[in-house]
């Protein structure tokens, strides 16, 4: 367990980061690329899945995204890439390019256990309950902070997302470093910590074979070289429910410590994602939430974000 403070660009707080540490915009040379990418998939089209940024000529477009990469990496572990001209392109378009340019910050990787390896955020209207595969992404409900995947057995890397239609009202897009969230609790709330480098049980929301076990024993604070967290409180609550067990003292002093320290604005850093716009996380960094949102009446008007999931270790598929 870490017992001092983590110092370094990730260990920031809402009035150190400023627009030039995580806002890219795309440049008039790398729109052109990929304009000229477009033009040719529209004469030589090719399934999105087939499709790999070394067959086109992006070189602009890969200096882009390479400073992308170095902010997940080496900064302040988020950025977002302003943006695609979606007017110009139809939503297939707009997922082909998206697609290539994620692919120069790691390889997509499935998201589910069927090999889906491009997913849709929707709210479906649907309720995510304790061992359905119905997943808080599907509704319109805040999702508190969170890893993406961390209820299962191998997280993504990074998390990229494009915004294809924004709702009515809301949603805010809000992230935390992984770092600051581990020096508040040193500071606030020390007995609290060694539990959280103990395990919890995760349901593992349905995406798992038959004759395995529906919950993940796991912990959410891990220190192998350097600092991760499996945060996913939904997932956790509803694994105890799965188990059948309660949560004991010491674990829901621990969450109700996490939900302390998780309304404090002074240390997540919130901004609104707009159409277009390409979001991009360190997800083993970084933690991240949304706001509830109310969304259009009409279908085509329904907010639509499409995401990847990003590794470059493992195999492709769901477990890794």
């Amino acid at each position: 367990m870490i017992t001092t403070l983590l110092q370094g660009a990730r260990a920031w707080e809402r009035g150190d980061v400023h627009d030039e540490d995580w806002l890219v915009s795309l440049s008039e040379a790398c729109l052109y690329e990929l304009q000229e990418t477009l033009q040719h998939l529209r004469a030589k089209p090719l399934p999105l899945l087939l499709l790999d940024p070394a067959d086109f000529r992006l070189e602009e477009c890969r200096k882009t995204m390479g400073r992308v990469h170095r902010i997940l990496d080496d900064g302040v572990g988020f950025a977002v890439v302003d943006r695609l001209p979606l007017d110009e392109m139809d939503m297939e378009e707009a997922r082909a390019l998206f697609w290539l340019l994620a692919a120069f910050v790691a390889r997509p990787v499935a998201q589910k256990l069927d090999g889906t390896i491009i997913y849709d955020v929707l709210d479906t209207g649907l309720k995510a309950e304790a061992g359905s595969s119905i997943r808080p992404d599907k509704t319109n409900a805040e999702i508190v902070f969170h890893n993406d995947n961390a209820y299962n057995l191998t997280p993504p890397e990074y998390s990229a997302l494009i915004c294809l239609q924004t709702a009515k009202k809301g949603p805010l897009s809000r992230v935390m470093s992984v770092a600051t969230l581990h020096n508040e609790f040193l500071q606030r709330h020390p007995e609290a910590l060694p539990r959280l480098y103990a395990p919890f049980w995760f349901d593992r929301n349905a995406e798992h074979h038959a004759d395995e076990d529906p919950v993940l024993s796991a912990p959410i604070f891990a220190h192998n070289g350097d600092l991760e967290a499996r945060l996913a409180l939904h997932q956790l609550k509803n694994g105890y429910k799965l188990k059948r067990e309660a949560l004991d003292a010491s674990a829901l002093a621990a969450i109700d410590a996490l939900e302390d320290v998780f309304t404090d604005p002074s240390i997540w850093f919130e901004f609104f994602f707009e159409r277009g716009q390409l979001q991009f996380l360190n997800n083993r960094a970084m933690v991240h939430s949304r706001t509830a949102f109310e969304d259009h009446v009409q279908p085509e008007k329904r907010r639509h974000v499409v995401r990847l999931w990003l590794r470059d270790k493992g195999d492709r598929a769901y477990p890794g």
